[in-house]
């Protein structure tokens, strides 16, 4: 049989196609390549969009913002001195972008000026951390990403 310049096209474009198709199917049903989504309520997260926003711009408008550090306990939220603590309402939300299993959720309930995250809750790495909080009717919005 004589190989052609047609014969060898197709072969060749026959070839890519199956190299494509066997990525496309071994990507697709290995266990350990993992698709997960950022958020599994991704379109009510993008309906919540422009309260963020507001909430955003409510917090950077604040003489002092939340202020975070870090200690051998773990990560201390200090909110505003000039704020009454009990009247703050809220959670504290941190994302481990690496690892979804290691997100986790703080409903804020204070009884001081500051909210301690235990350093048992935090693996060493980056976190994005969101505190969605409101006072006297008034919501705040502050984001930030950290190293632990």
């Amino acid at each position: 049989m004589k190989l052609n310049w047609g014969t060898g096209i197709v072969v060749a474009i026959v070839g890519f196609i199956a190299f494509i198709l066997y990525f496309v199917i071994t990507m697709s049903t290995d266990k350990k390549f993992n698709h997960d989504l950022v958020t599994e309520k991704y379109y009510q997260k993008e309906l919540e969009y422009q309260d963020n926003i507001e909430a955003s711009r409510n917090a950077k408008s604040l003489e002092k913002n939340i202020k975070i550090t870090q200690s051998k306990e773990g990560l201390t939220v200090h909110f505003p001195k000039n704020f009454e603590y009990h009247k703050i309402k809220g959670k504290v939300f941190l994302y481990r972008p690496s690892n979804k299993q290691l997100d986790f959720e703080l409903p804020l309930s204070l009884s001081n000026t500051y909210l301690l995250v235990p350093e048992k809750r935090l693996l060493g790495g980056r976190w994005n951390i969101t505190i969605k909080w409101s006072y006297e009717g008034k919501d705040f919005l502050y984001k930030e990403e950290l190293i632990y």
